[in-house]
């Protein structure tokens, strides 16, 4: 059957390694089971067919079954006759016999129909069998389908994240990393020496002022000064009003 060919050929796609070689896996797997439904499709009609041809076959033999009694019946009842004197004993034989030989005929009509309806039935329970198989093997499949259709994606999109990876310089990647952290260390250690400075030149305006009080001094001068150029001595009298 066609069904097994697509079988062998979608076990091919999944046992072969050059799957790049072969056809596309979710596409020869959906055909597969098209082609399978195709199948169930064709078994069905046979079944129906088969089982018409038993019922037939069946009915026929209950007909010819139903024949071979009347024949039986009507070779009795002749005989009946002949022997009450209603008919001549020679035609009366002769009717008889030839009675006989239609049921002879009949029975042997049943036996073939029932042979054949034999065949029939285990012809219907082949094909019944077959049916449950494809059925199976369509919902097996479709189940296949489903995760093969996820494998690709994730295969997919496995694929070109690694290519897009692949094709990152990563010798230039890390020389650029590499010179981003000097310049950083540099920059932190540019930011540290000038804390340093501001830190020293602070402590040592710190320590100068500590020592001499520049503001007392200019303003002691200050007062000197003033006390100059308005005549006054150095404890704050006027020598020229004393006179």
């Amino acid at each position: 059957m066609n069904i097994f060919k697509r079988l062998f050929k979608i076990g091919q796609a999944e046992a072969h390694a050059a799957v790049d070689k072969m056809e596309d896996p979710i596409k020869l797997t959906q055909q597969g089971i098209r082609d399978m439904k195709e199948d169930l499709a064709k078994s069905m009609e046979a079944l129906a067919q088969v089982k018409a041809l038993a019922i037939r076959a069946k009915n026929d033999m209950e007909e010819s079954q139903s024949k071979a009694e009347d024949y039986k019946n009507k070779a009795v009842l002749i005989l009946k006759k002949a022997s009450r004197g209603e008919l001549d004993i020679a035609e009366a034989d002769r009717l008889a016999k030839e009675a006989l030989v239609k049921k002879e005929e009949s029975l042997k009509q049943v036996e073939r129909l029932q042979k054949e309806a034999q065949k029939f039935e285990e012809s219907a329970n082949q094909l019944n069998t077959t049916i449950q198989t494809i059925k199976s093997n369509i919902s097996k499949w479709e189940n296949e389908l489903k995760t093969l259709t996820a494998r690709v994606k994730v295969s997919k999109a496995t694929k070109n994240l690694n290519k897009q990876m692949a094709e990152i310089d990563s010798s230039s990647t890390v020389s650029m990393l590499e010179r981003m952290k000097d310049k950083v260390a540099q920059d932190e250690a540019l930011a540290d020496a000038y804390g340093n400075m501001a830190n020293e030149s602070k402590s040592i305006d710190d320590e100068l002022n500590k020592i001499v009080d520049t503001s007392e001094a200019n303003a002691e001068d200050d007062l000197e000064k003033l006390k100059a150029q308005l005549g006054l001595s150095e404890d704050g009298t006027n020598p020229s009003k004393e006179e």
